[in-house]
């Protein structure tokens, strides 16, 4: 591992731009964007087919039950007729660990703030807005009325909420889970990559500091 690689996380709220911030992050930090990425990374290591990973992205429907698949979803490897849920989650905690010691890294959700918790030049951010820039960017991107997309964001925040409180026992969202929580309406989806950006750099050079002062 590279002390000097760039390594952030992003939670969002639906409609907030935090995947557009992330991408932003990725190109000025000269760094690799994991989003969906993430899924085929634990299909690699682990033999399913990268839509079995799809099918229960950020899910957490079965509890700690078992899933059932048919043969295709295996992708050539033998697992029997079922596995559990949490293994899929384990597959691709290990998957975003291996991305992070590989390089300079962007992490889009699926709790990568928790998994790289004691990874020391990992920055965790939360990216929120204004509810009615989060409605109205949904509405753009999706072709969805106002009250569909308000229905839509509501179940799709409940179960990303519910995904991301059950595997990592914190509350997702909320400040203590992150190092810089920013309301993407202040400043508009541009400019608060760039403040996350210096914020980024800052806590690298204090980290930096530290580490020197520490030698002397």
């Amino acid at each position: 591992m590279n002390a000097h690689n760039t390594i952030i996380t992003v939670g969002r709220r639906i409609g907030s731009g935090g995947k557009d911030i992330a991408r932003m992050l990725a190109t000025l930090f000269g760094a690799r964007l994991y989003d969906k990425e993430l899924l085929n990374l634990a299909a690699q290591q682990s033999g399913f087919c990268k839509e079995f990973f799809e099918r229960n992205d950020e899910r957490t429907n079965f509890g700690r039950g078992w899933l059932h698949f048919d043969n295709p979803l295996m992708g050539g490897s033998f697992y029997g007729s079922m596995f559990s849920q949490e293994g899929l989650y384990e597959f691709q905690c290990e998957a975003i660990r291996e991305a992070a010691r590989k390089g300079s890294c962007v992490f889009v959700g699926r709790t990568a703030d928790y998994v790289l918790r004691d990874m020391p030049e990992a920055t965790h951010v939360f990216v929120t807005a204004h509810g009615d820039d989060c409605l109205e960017r949904v509405c753009q991107r999706s072709g969805m009325e106002p009250r569909q997309a308000a229905k839509w964001i509501a179940d799709e925040e409940q179960r990303r909420a519910s995904y991301y409180n059950y595997y990592t026992g914190k509350k997702w969202g909320h400040s203590e889970s992150y190092d810089l929580c920013v309301n993407s309406s202040i400043l508009g989806l541009e400019a608060t990559a760039q403040f996350i950006a210096n914020f980024v750099r800052a806590r690298g050079l204090k980290k930096e500091n530290k580490r020197k002062n520490n030698l002397l």
